[in-house]
């Protein structure tokens, strides 16, 4: 079993959920059970998959649940460039967004090889 709080990744992907709390609050109304619903829970399921999977009692179940958190990076970083297609943000405000989740990708590539 890992601590999540000590692990760089949670730490990480909490901030990441931060800022995207921040950037969604910019949003239209009509958005709120929309998009920014989903980016949001989409946001919260990184560093939940990443605590559960620190709590789980092997390694190959920890990188299992780091795998499904990766996953829901992808899936925000799918959803960000959307609002910006979609001409609901612009890109200046997304993109720090975009490479927090990059960062997190990485991380999570990198300390998967090392479990």
């Amino acid at each position: 079993m890992h601590k999540v709080e000590d692990l760089k990744i949670w730490n990480k992907s909490i901030e990441l959920t931060k800022a995207v709390y921040l950037l969604v609050s910019d949003l239209p109304n009509d958005e709120k059970y929309g998009l920014s619903f989903q980016i949001k829970r989409c946001s919260v399921s990184i560093p939940s998959n990443i605590a559960e999977g620190a709590g789980r009692n092997s390694n190959k179940e920890f990188k299992h649940f780091l795998s499904i958190a990766n996953g829901s990076t992808y899936e925000l970083q799918t959803q960000l460039i959307l609002l910006t297609e979609l001409n609901l943000i612009t890109k200046e405000k997304v993109q720090p967004v975009i490479e927090k989740c990059i960062e997190i990708q990485k991380m999570n590539y990198t300390f998967q090889q090392k479990l």
